[in-house]
Formats: C-alpha cells, sequence, structure tokens
C-alpha cells in the first residue's frame, strides 16, 4: 500500500502541475458532453464504460499517470509551441510535431475507439483518454510554450497567495467560483442555443488548438513574472473560462456521436 501512495505523494510534492481544469472542470466537461449524447452513443458508451460514466472517467488519465507503468502518458495531456505564429505557422508547427502530445494523441485515441478488433478494456481506456484530451486542448495553458512549462514557471500571487498562471487556470478560477461540477455544467450549458452547438462542433481538433493557443497568448502578455492579482481577475476572465469549458463539453459529445455511430 505504502508503494501505491508514492507517486501521490511525489505529486503532491512536485512544483508542476498539469492537471488541465482539475477534477471539477473536467468533470463539468464530461457532464455537458453527456447532455448532448445522441442515444445510441449513451447507449454506447455505458457498453463499455459498465457502471463508469463521461462524467467520473474523466479525470483518470490524470490519476494514472504518475505511476511507472503510464510515466509515457505525461507528454499527452498539452501541446508546446513557440509564440508569435500566425494561424497557419501554428497548423504547421502542429502537424510537423511526431512526439507523442495531445493533439496526436487524441487522433490515436480516437482510432483505438473505433476499432472493433480491440478488447472492451482497451476501448474503455481509450474512451477515457478521448474524454480527458478533449478537457485538455481547451484549457489555454495546454498550449503553451516549453520554456516555461505552460505556465507553470510564471509564478504570480492570486488574492495575495503564491500560485503560477497555469495552476490558475488548472483549478484556482474553478475553485473561486465555488460551484460543484454540477452547478457548473448546468449552469454553462444552460444558454447554448442549439444552432450555437452546431456552430461549435463543426470545429476540428487542430481549431480547437488554436483557440487556446490565441487565448494562452493574450494570458502571457497581460501575466508577466511576479503579477499580483487581485480581485478584478475573475471576472475578467470568467467568461474564457465558461467558454472553454462548455465548448470542450459539446464538442466531446460530437466527437463521441461520430466515433460510436
Amino acid at each position: 500500500m505504502r508503494k501505491r501512495l508514492l507517486p501521490l505523494f511525489l505529486l503532491l510534492l512536485s512544483p508542476v502541475t498539469l492537471w488541465a481544469w482539475g477534477v471539477d472542470g473536467h468533470r463539468a466537461v464530461g457532464k455537458i458532453a453527456e447532455q448532448h449524447l445522441s442515444r445510441h452513443a449513451r447507449q454506447q458508451v455505458q457498453r463499455i464504460l459498465g457502471t463508469e460514466t463521461l462524467t467520473l472517467v474523466s479525470t483518470w488519465p490524470d490519476e494514472i499517470r504518475f505511476y511507472p507503468e503510464f510515466k509515457e502518458t505525461g507528454p499527452w495531456h498539452y501541446v508546446n509551441t513557440p509564440s508569435g505564429l500566425n494561424h497557419d505557422q501554428y497548423l504547421q508547427q502542429l502537424n510537423a510535431q511526431t512526439e507523442p502530445n495531445a493533439y496526436n494523441m487524441l487522433a490515436v485515441k480516437l482510432k483505438e475507439l473505433k476499432d472493433p478488433t480491440k478488447t472492451q478494456a482497451e476501448r474503455a481506456a481509450a474512451l477515457k483518454f478521448v474524454v480527458h484530451l478533449v478537457g485538455d486542448v481547451h484549457q489555454p495553458l495546454h498550449a503553451g510554450h516549453a520554456e516555461d512549462k505552460g505556465g507553470n514557471d510564471i509564478k504570480v500571487k492570486y488574492r495575495g497567495k503564491d500560485t503560477n498562471l497555469h495552476s490558475l487556470w488548472d483549478s484556482g478560477l474553478i475553485d473561486y467560483q465555488g460551484l460543484t461540477y454540477t452547478e457548473m455544467a448546468t449552469q454553462y450549458d444552460r444558454n447554448l442555443r442549439r444552432k450555437e452547438v452546431k456552430k461549435l462542433q463543426k470545429a476540428a481538433p487542430e481549431q480547437w488548438l488554436w483557440e487556446s493557443y490565441q487565448a494562452c497568448e493574450r494570458l502571457y502578455s497581460e501575466t508577466p513574472t511576479g503579477a499580483d492579482l487581485n480581485y478584478t481577475y475573475y471576472p475578467q476572465h470568467a467568461e474564457l473560462m465558461r467558454q472553454r469549458i462548455v465548448e470542450a463539453g459539446v464538442r466531446l459529445a460530437y466527437v463521441l456521436n461520430e466515433a460510436l455511430k
């Protein structure tokens, strides 16, 4: 038992966090997706996951990756690119990367999910990664720069407490609002019209990442290392946070509706 707890203990000591959206954020994405699944996709998800749900499996890839047998999955959660790229340059950078990252591993796991020759356990693992990675690529700092570890090295104060830019966007803003993931999913999804949902779902994963990259570039430009962020930061950025989470949820539903036809 002591050996099984060691990776978690090391994680708590680590200054680098890569848990996009934290537990509540990822579960809100999963919950929103569940609300937009087709009946057939919902049945297929239940068949693959058994008693588990999209909501609860959404954090599984974060929970396992600190164990030695899953160590290779660490880089699967983000995509690093240089700053100052235009749209075409960004797509070139995205497609030129051959090392595993959130973009290319999402494609791999989708392929595995669709493959009828895979075992149920293999398809379940693939589905869990798809749920998680769609959430990851919508968090702006998961489309950041390698040199600052996606904002982990940008130390800031938020409401008088030490943190970093990445952690602030993973969970700091979500925690500040004080909602459960169920409340988040209900509130964020409430005002979306059907036309808006369809428009969001037309975008490909490359576009999701481009949106995150653009948002990330803005966050970098306005948040130098050592910035003291006060009570105005949340109201100025809450809409972006909500937007990215709800976009992740409705796009995840579309991806699964298509993959599980």
